[in-house]
C-alpha cells in the first residue's frame, strides 16, 4: 500500500482510508447505504489492515452516532495501530446548539464522539460543513485548544467553498493556532468542481485532499451503462439522494472511456476511476466504501499500477467540464 503525506503534515496516511458511513445504518438516509454490524465491521477492519490499510473515516451524523459505535467495536484491540477521522458540524439533535461549529457544539460533540468511539483522542478532527454563524475566530481557537489538549491531533474541514477555507487559513496563520491540514471534499470522474477553485487553493497553500465519494455516488461501480437497465442496489433504492446531477449523455460517455480502457488494461471501472483520482498530485488519500468484503477487496486493488498516460488523457478530455467564471477568461 503506498502512503502519503495528509497536506503539508508529518503524518503518512496510506492512500485508501475506508468510509464507515455503511456502518449502523440505523436511519433511512444511511440504512439506504448499508448495515454493517460490528461483527462484519470487524471483519472489514481486519481486511484493510491485513492490505496495509490503516485510516478509517466516520462521522457523528452516521447514522447518529451508531457508525461510530460500530467502528469502535470493530477496532478493539488494533487501536494503537489505527487512525481515525470522524466529524462534526451537522445536526446531531433537537435543541439549538446540537449542531453548528460553536465552541459550545464543538466540546459537546467532540466527547460524544470519543466516547462513541471508545477512544481517548482523535486522529484527524474534520469541521463537516462551514457554519456561517459562528465567528470563524471561536471554532478556530476551540479546536487548537482541542490539539492541544491531546484529544485530537489535526484538523481539517469538509464541504467549505474555496473563500471560506481561505479565510479559515488567514485567520489561524494571523492568531498563530492550528491550521486545517486537509480538505475532505467531492471529486469523481463525473464531478470535476473541485480543480477550478479548491485545487488551486490547495496546491498553494499545501493542503491534501481527502476525496469522498470517488465513484460519483455509486454511478460508476460498472453497474450503470448504457442500454443497460438499472440493477438492484444503492442507486435504485435512492442511495444517491442529495448528490449532484449530472448530465445523462455526459455520463454515459464517461463510463463508454471507461469500458474501453476496462478491456485494455484488465481493470474494473471502479479500479481505473479511483487510480484515475490518484494521479492527482493533490490527494493525499480515497475514502472508499464497501458493503462486503467482495467490493472491498475490489477496489484495494485500484492501487499498485497506474494508468498509462494516454488512457488517462482520454479520461481528461472525456469528462472534462466547462470552466465556471472567471477562469475561462485566462490568465493575462
Amino acid at each position: 500500500m503506498e502512503f502519503r503525506k495528509l497536506g503539508k503534515s508529518g503524518l503518512s496516511v496510506p492512500v485508501l482510508s475506508l468510509g464507515t458511513g455503511t456502518f449502523g445504518g440505523t436511519n433511512e438516509f444511511f440504512k439506504r447505504w448499508g448495515q454493517t454490524d460490528a461483527r462484519e465491521a470487524t471483519r472489514l477492519i481486519d481486511l484493510c489492515i491485513d492490505n496495509g490499510i490503516n485510516f478509517f473515516d466516520t462521522a457523528d451524523v452516521y447514522s447518529t452516532g451508531d457508525s461510530e459505535i460500530v467502528l469502535g467495536k470493530a477496532l478493539n484491540g488494533k487501536r494503537n495501530q489505527s487512525l481515525i477521522s470522524t466529524k462534526a458540524t451537522f445536526q446531531m439533535g433537537d435543541q439549538p446548539n446540537d449542531k453548528g461549529s460553536s465552541r459550545y457544539h464543538l466540546i459537546n460533540a467532540l466527547d460524544a464522539s470519543l466516547h462513541r468511539l471508545g477512544t481517548d483522542y482523535i486522529d484527524l478532527y474534520i469541521m463537516h460543513g462551514f457554519d456561517s454563524k459562528t465567528p470563524i475566530e471561536e471554532t478556530l481557537t476551540t479546536l487548537d485548544a482541542m490539539v492541544k489538549s491531546g484529544k485530537t491531533r489535526y484538523i481539517g474541514c469538509s464541504n467549505f467553498a474555496a473563500w471560506q477555507l481561505m479565510k479559515s487559513l488567514s485567520v489561524s496563520e494571523k492568531l498563530n493556532l492550528e491550521k486545517y491540514i486537509v480538505y475532505q471534499g467531492y471529486y469523481s470522474l463525473i464531478g470535476r468542481d473541485y480543480e477550478q477553485e479548491l485545487m488551486p487553493l490547495m496546491e498553494d497553500q499545501g493542503l491534501g485532499l481527502m476525496v469522498w465519494s470517488p465513484l460519483g455516488w455509486g454511478r460508476l461501480t460498472g453497474k450503470i451503462k448504457r442500454g443497460m437497465e438499472l440493477e438492484e442496489g444503492r442507486i435504485k433504492s435512492g442511495g444517491d439522494i442529495g448528490s449532484p446531477p449530472v448530465e445523462e449523455e455526459r455520463l454515459y460517455q464517461v463510463i463508454d472511456q471507461l469500458e474501453h480502457i476496462s478491456r485494455d488494461t484488465g481493470k474494473s471501472i471502479p479500479q481505473i476511476a479511483i487510480n484515475w483520482l490518484l494521479q492527482n498530485k493533490t490527494v493525499s488519500n480515497v475514502v472508499i466504501g464497501a458493503r462486503n468484503e467482495k467490493q472491498l477487496l475490489a477496489n484495494i486493488e485500484a492501487v499498485g499500477w497506474q494508468l498509462s498516460e494516454e488512457h488517462r488523457l482520454l479520461l481528461d478530455e472525456t469528462s472534462a467540464q466547462t470552466p465556471i467564471y472567471p477562469h475561462w477568461v485566462g490568465e493575462r
